[in-house]
């Protein structure tokens, strides 16, 4: 009975511990490593870094945080309106920080979706609207920013559920935007305003081909029909009048698009080769192998399939770096949601 006992309570502590590692450790990781940066957050939306290696991110409910050595300082709580998709969304650095410290910022107003300028000293502040009533509602959002291999700031635009404004080349809506970081319109742009393409339902994900400046976007379809674009200057894909591969030859149809099952990709990123795109829907980093052309698909992978909602990934230095999306009222939160979390390539 003695013996019976300790086995019984091994058998105990041996689960004890397994449960205990699948609350710090992602499960179902492919043999990467893995380190939780943050943990306990609400839908953080957005990732990029300082230039010196800080993180700084979102949450959807307004809060704008960084990461300085393993602690989570607050460094701005912007009032946005949080209705289904909508909220605090994408964030990008300048590339010239060091000298003029400027932070951007798409989040949700009652006027709409806008991108505003900030001055991050301590806190973030001096706010520049650099454009407003960019059409906002509970679903459609876009939200994502960054600045490309030229220098100007690109911003992904759904149509907040009013699908021609998609072929409107005069509304900023269901659209890839580029502007100056002055808010003046690239004298290059393909229609005299901000629009440089269109035709796109929600986008959420922009990245480049370090070497041949290849642009990608990850956009949401309905219900199925998720897609993985190609962006050209000017290019029309063909939201709402065609999905997938039914293009006419007048549409650019996309890079990879699935019907099988829901993606609904969200943040998207280029390393050595490969796009990694978070599925929220999906629940899981997709992996898509490029041809050395970085114009065709030579193999698809699901990574990281039990962590739930997978919103952002980013490269930095040789690193992924995703977040999780549990509490953004769609997800299961599991414990510790919502993460940050860095992985080893």
């Amino acid at each position: 009975m003695k013996n019976k006992a300790i086995l019984i309570i091994f058998v105990i502590l041996i689960i004890i511990l397994v449960l205990y590692l699948s609350t710090i450790l992602p499960s179902n990781q492919p043999n990467n490593e893995t380190e939780i940066l943050a943990q306990n957050l609400d839908t953080p939306w957005a990732i990029d870094f300082l230039p010196d290696d800080k993180i700084i991110f979102t949450e959807r409910g307004g809060r704008v945080s960084i990461i300085d050595n393993g602690t989570i300082k607050s460094i701005g709580n912007i009032s946005v309106i949080e209705m289904g998709e909508s909220g605090l969304l994408g964030i990008a650095v300048d590339p010239e920080f060091n000298e003029n410290k400027f932070v951007y910022l798409y989040y949700t107003t009652q006027n709409g979706n806008r991108v505003s300028r900030f001055v991050l000293n301590e806190k973030l502040e001096n706010e520049t609207i650099l454009i407003g009533n960019i059409p906002s509602g509970n679903i459609h959002n876009g939200g994502r920013i960054k600045f490309g291999p030229d220098g100007k700031l690109y911003i992904t635009t759904g149509e907040a559920g009013s699908r021609p404004l998609a072929q409107n080349i005069n509304s900023t809506g269901g659209k890839i935007l580029r502007i100056n970081k002055d808010d003046t319109v690239p004298s290059d742009n393909p229609f005299g305003n901000y629009v440089y393409s269109y035709g796109l339902r929600d986008p959420q994900g922009i990245t480049w081909n370090p070497l041949t400046k290849e642009m990608y976007a990850s956009e949401h379809g309905p219900t199925r029909y998720d897609e993985i674009n190609i962006i050209e200057k000017g290019g029309n894909y063909g939201w709402p009048d065609y999905q997938g591969d039914a293009s006419p030859e007048d549409y650019i149809k996309p890079l990879v698009f699935y019907t099988d099952f829901t993606l609904a990709p969200s943040g998207i990123a280029y390393y050595n080769g490969a796009l990694y795109v978070a599925g929220l829907r999906g629940s899981q980093l997709r992996k898509i192998i490029l041809a050395a052309d970085g114009k065709s698909v030579i193999g698809e992978e699901a990574l990281f399939t039990n962590l739930g909602r997978i919103r952002e990934v980013i490269e930095h230095d040789g690193y992924l770096y995703i977040s999780t999306s549990n509490h953004d009222g769609r997800g299961i939160p599991q414990s510790g949601d919502d993460k940050i979390i860095r992985i080893k390539l």
